[in-house]
């Protein structure tokens, strides 16, 4: 018995053999795929996790960003069988995801958003194919320069609309700004005007958004970490709570798109995106309805929130910055006088108020991770490194915001360091909107809606930082970035200013 329990010395040497073998053969492969090439470098990890929980920490892209300082523009993560490959340079990003779009233009699976909660036909999730491209095509349709200086007007409304709303209610600040981002989205994507119902889409879109944000926010769901378990049975709490995000997005992209159906004929509803294609369908594009109601939803869901976080960030800027804002408000006054609110078309006019802009963008970005990370399709080698098949990127434009180099302290509102000739900054155009063929369709339109909000605040307001307390500078900590509730105060400049506001709202469709 004590025989059948143990090895003698002499049987272990074919098995020893064998291991060595093995461990040979893999080396061999490895060598041979990779070409002798290293993977990027990286900061060491626990046994089977790795460092894939980084993701997880406060301030990760901060994390990422000294990361850079000791392994380089690309440092690498890795754990429970995923590799991430972080960049850290906007040279290696353009490299990667603008002159190699077709190997790193993919997205990686998402179990809980793209298989549980069903919007894996997104055109945000979508694999990089023909499907994707469909979708690409019609956003670019719908968006081009002349349907945008007809959403303009649109955009200018709702702006005085917010405008009036503040002067009602400047406390409420925060939820009028969320409201009014929505309303220019909902009223840009399928012209429903102010009513009941462009509430009701505006209260589902929200509701969709934080359900989206969970999913995309690392680590909040087991079941992307351990694929199998989207073969849980219904009754796991995480199934029951995407379950219910399923029904917030079939709600949510639904509904506005049979509104537009339905009103078209009629002649009751405002021009749009949704509006524009359904009437001048493209050619060749079998399943076109299906589609279109995709893109509607993947515009409607993604916009509003960097609007909002862009301008609420802006808001708590002049608060704190007021020697900043009476530069703003000066440039404003100087061009544009007394008798009118700012519209689109005078932003080549004010470049002080484009440099704020700028500065809010990149002082505190929306995106600091570029939104969501993207999958190479095969195997590819950068500046000496091996970047296997499906590793997962990650662009930190973060470390392009604040960029040691600088001469100025990257941690300061300083709109004047984008009107500095002898500066060299990266303008946040080129990163904010993402890259690559994956970059955000709706880049101009955004434009449009974050200076129109920003110039008329301005125009009309005086922000100040509330009275006996310290202004609380506090952001959310996942893919979108944006304030925490703070407070602050918001009065009209003068009289006149706020009679403008009130007239201007009145003539206003949206």
């Amino acid at each position: 018995m004590v025989d059948l329990l143990f090895f003698q010395p002499i049987q272990l040497v074919p098995w020893c053999f064998f291991c060595i073998a093995y461990l040979v053969w893999r080396r061999y492969g490895f060598t041979r795929a990779t070409g002798g090439r290293p993977l990027p470098p990286g900061p060491p990890g626990r046994p089977i996790v790795g460092k894939i929980f980084d993701f997880t920490q406060h301030d990760v892209h901060r994390l990422f960003m000294r990361y850079s300082e000791q392994y380089g523009a690309l440092h690498d993560l890795h754990g429970l069988g995923k590799r991430i490959i972080v960049l850290n340079e906007l040279s290696a990003i353009n490299d990667l995801l603008e002159n190699r779009a077709a190997i790193y233009s993919h997205r990686p699976e998402s179990v809980s958003g793209g298989v549980l909660m069903g919007f894996s036909k997104s055109m945000i999730l979508l694999p990089y194919g023909p499907e994707w491209r469909a979708h690409r095509k019609l956003a670019r349709m719908a968006l081009g320069p002349t349907q945008l200086k007809e959403y303009a007007i649109l955009q200018e409304d709702i702006a005085a609309s917010l405008a009036e709303a503040l002067l009602d209610t400047p406390h409420d600040f925060f939820s009028l700004v969320r409201i009014g981002a929505g309303r220019m989205v909902i009223a840009v994507t399928y012209g429903i005007r102010n009513s009941a119902f462009q509430t009701e889409c505006i209260m589902n879109g929200e509701r969709f958004v934080e359900f989206a944000r969970r999913t995309f926010t690392p680590g909040n769901y087991l079941c992307d970490i351990l694929p199998f378990l989207k073969h849980a049975p219904s009754w796991v709490p995480f199934q029951c709570e995407l379950q219910h995000g399923k029904e917030a997005f079939i709600e949510f992209q639904t509904k506005p798109f049979e509104y537009v159906k339905q009103e078209m004929d009629k002649g009751n509803i405002l021009p749009s995106l949704t509006l524009r294609l359904l009437q001048c369908p493209p050619q060749g594009m079998p399943d076109f309805e299906r589609h279109l109601m995709w893109v509607g939803g993947a515009m409607f869901g993604g916009m509003p929130v960097c609007t909002y976080a862009t301008v609420l960030t802006f808001i708590m800027a002049m608060a704190l910055n007021r020697d900043k804002q009476r530069i703003a408000q000066a440039e404003i006054d100087a061009v544009i006088g007394g008798d009118r609110l700012p519209r689109i078309e005078d932003r080549r006019q004010l470049p002080y108020v484009d440099a704020v802009i700028k500065e809010t963008m990149r002082w505190q970005p929306a995106l600091p991770l570029a939104g969501l990370s993207r999958c190479t399709a095969h195997d590819d080698f950068y500046r000496g490194f091996f970047i296997p098949n499906n590793s997962i990127i990650v662009p930190n434009v973060w470390a392009i915001a604040y960029d040691p180099r600088s001469k100025y302290n990257p941690e300061a509102f300083i709109p004047e360091r984008f009107m500095d000739v002898n500066e060299k900054i990266v303008d946040p155009d080129q990163w904010a909107f993402g890259f690559g063929r994956r970059a955000c369709p709706g880049q101009n339109l955004g434009e449009n809606s974050v200076f129109i909000l920003v110039a008329t605040i301005l125009s009309v307001f005086d922000i100040l930082p509330p009275e006996n307390e310290a202004l609380e500078q506090e952001f959310t900590q996942h893919v979108f970035r944006s304030p925490k509730p703070f407070k602050c105060s918001i009065s009209p400049r003068t009289f006149a200013k706020a009679r403008l506001v009130r007239l201007r709202a009145a003539e206003g469709v949206a």
